[in-house]
C-alpha cells in the first residue's frame, strides 16, 4: 500500500492510497484511537470512492462509530480507465434506457463481470490495510455495499472469513442467490418498496436467500434511487453492535 495523500477535516483523516494499480481512500478517526475495527465500503455502479453517497457515509461511521473506512474504485469507475469491455456494457445501459426497456438483463452481466474483477482487488487491499498498525489483523471487519456494492459484497463474503458483519441490498437474487445460501454472518438488508429497477419480490427473494441467523430487513417506500439517509444511522448502530471490540466475538467462519 502506497499513501498519496493525506487531509484532515471534521473529525477525520483522509488518506488516498494505491494497492497493486487500484486507487483508494481510507478514512481514520483524527485523534484517540490506537486500534479500531474496519468498514470496506464498496460504491455503486457509475459512482466512484469520493462519491458523495461514500464521503458522507464514511463520516458517519468514523465520527460515530470510531472506525476506519476504506473504499476502492471498481473496474472501470472513478480513477480507472474503461476497457473495451466496459464501454460496451455502458452502451447496452444507455440504450435500455434511452428505449425505455428494463434496465436489469445489462445491469445484473455488467455487475456479475464487475464483481468477479473487484473480488481479488478487495482481498488484497485488506490484506494491506491489515498491515497498518491502527487497523491490525486481528481487528473486526464489516461490509457495507448496496447495488453493484451487494454484487461485489456476496461474491466476497463467501471467499473472505475476515469479515463478520455486512449491510447490504438492492440487487437481484439471480447470480447472488446461491452464494447468499453459505453466508451465515449477520446481515442488514436495505430494499425500496417501490424500485422501478428491482421488483419487492425479487428483492425479498435475495433476502430470503441468506442463510443468516441474525438478518434483519430494512423496507422503505421510495424508488431505487431514494434510499433514506436515517438507513446510515441504522448502518452505524448495526456495525456499533456486531464490530465493537466490546461486543465483537471472531466469526470462524462465513461460510458452511
Amino acid at each position: 500500500m502506497r499513501f498519496t495523500a493525506e487531509s484532515s477535516s471534521y473529525g477525520l483523516v483522509e488518506r488516498d492510497f494505491i494497492v497493486g494499480g487500484v486507487p483508494g481512500v481510507l478514512w481514520s478517526p483524527t485523534r484517540g484511537v490506537d486500534r479500531a475495527p474496519l468498514v470496506l465500503m464498496c460504491h455503486a455502479g457509475g459512482n466512484h470512492k469520493k462519491h458523495p453517497a461514500m464521503a458522507g457515509r464514511a463520516q458517519r461511521f468514523v465520527t460515530d462509530g470510531g472506525f476506519h473506512v476504506a473504499v476502492i474504485d471498481a473496474p472501470g469507475h472513478g480513477d480507472r480507465p474503461r476497457t473495451a469491455h466496459d464501454e460496451r456494457e455502458l452502451a447496452a445501459l444507455q440504450a435500455a434506457k434511452a428505449a425505455g426497456e428494463p434496465e436489469g438483463p445489462s445491469a445484473r452481466r455488467y455487475s456479475a463481470y464487475l464483481a468477479e474483477l473487484a473480488v481479488p482487488e478487495w482481498r488484497a487491499t485488506l490484506d494491506a490495510l491489515q498491515e497498518l498498525p491502527e487497523i491490525g489483523v486481528d481487528g473486526p471487519v464489516g461490509y457495507f455495499g448496496i447495488n453493484l456494492g451487494t454484487a461485489v459484497g456476496v461474491s466476497l463474503l463467501v471467499v473472505e472469513p475476515r469479515i463478520t458483519a455486512a449491510v447490504l441490498g438492492l440487487h437481484w437474487p439471480d447470480t447472488l442467490a446461491e452464494k447468499a445460501k453459505r453466508i451465515t454472518i449477520p446481515i442488514q438488508f436495505d430494499l425500496q418498496w417501490d424500485d422501478e429497477d428491482i421488483s419487492r419480490e425479487a428483492g425479498l427473494a435475495l433476502f430470503d436467500a441468506f442463510a443468516s441467523e441474525e438478518k434483519t430487513l430494512h423496507a422503505n417506500a421510495g424508488t431505487h434511487h431514494e434510499l433514506p439517509r436515517f438507513e446510515t444511522d441504522s448502518a452505524t448502530g448495526f456495525f456499533i453492535r456486531h464490530l465493537s471490540r466490546a461486543n465483537h466475538t471472531p466469526a470462524e467462519t462465513n461460510r458452511r
